[in-house]
């Protein structure tokens, strides 16, 4: 077994596991979007980051593909955590303003605002797609293609597939294929409609290396219930 300390609090987990598989065993949630149980990780999105190490040395890396190591101290919430799956989120939202998944995502995560230049619909890389024609579907009928900006995924050459059976597992996991959020100017790019208006503890500044985790908060649960009493 290995020994680490997740949020402070000391546990232990099979050796071989990833601090994703750890922390959703024990029940801290870290939100993901490229990962998926039953496909290999493949850190693409980076929303999956936490936090490990201490002080100068602390660094941010993507949960689904960094193995647990002994004496490991990871957070899975702090300030520095949080400011950049926001940044993740907005980015996502620029690409692919539409999708109901990053829209969802948004919401839960208190994402307000998109600040980045805005696109239409485009694929965000996740590989999702790919993975399940490979892997579950035995076929691997897409893949990537090119490099930096000329990245894409489609089949060899543009050529029709031999070994695509239609049977749609790539547009299942698609998040850009999910149900549309129906805004229709692009300066709102964050829909809000299904916003999560919690009250914003984590802002506190007395709460940098470790903020709120709980979904949902247990201080938001009882905070509002105590000042009706009062």
């Amino acid at each position: 077994m290995i020994k680490l300390w997740i949020n402070d609090l000391p546990v232990e987990v099979e050796e071989g596991s990833t601090i994703l598989e750890a922390a959703k065993f024990l029940g801290f949630p870290i939100p993901t979007l490229c990962h998926m149980d039953s496909l290999s990780p493949y850190g693409a999105c980076r929303l999956c980051i936490v936090e490990i190490g201490e002080g100068d040395r602390a660094k941010l890396v993507s949960s689904c593909t960094y193995p647990v190591e002994n004496g490991l101290k990871v957070r899975t919430a702090s300030e520095r955590v949080v400011k950049a799956r926001k940044m993740i989120i907005e980015l996502l939202l620029a690409t692919c303003p539409q999708s109901k998944v990053i829209q969802d995502l948004a919401s839960a995560h208190g994402v307000r605002q998109q600040r980045f230049k805005q696109e239409y619909d485009d694929c965000i890389l996740c590989g999702l797609c790919v993975r399940m024609c490979k892997e579950q579907m035995m076929a691997g009928a897409i893949g990537f293609r090119g490099r930096g900006e000329r990245r894409s995924i489609g089949t060899p050459f543009d050529a029709k597939s031999e070994t695509c059976r239609l049977c749609g597992g790539c547009i299942h996991v698609c998040p850009a294929c999910t149900l549309r959020c129906t805004y229709s100017e692009p300066e709102k790019a964050v829909c809000g409609g299904c916003a999560n208006l919690e009250p914003p503890c984590i802002e506190k500044e007395e709460f940098h290396d470790m903020m709120c985790y709980m979904r949902p908060c247990v201080a938001c649960e009882i905070i509002p219930t105590e000042k009706k009493q009062s």
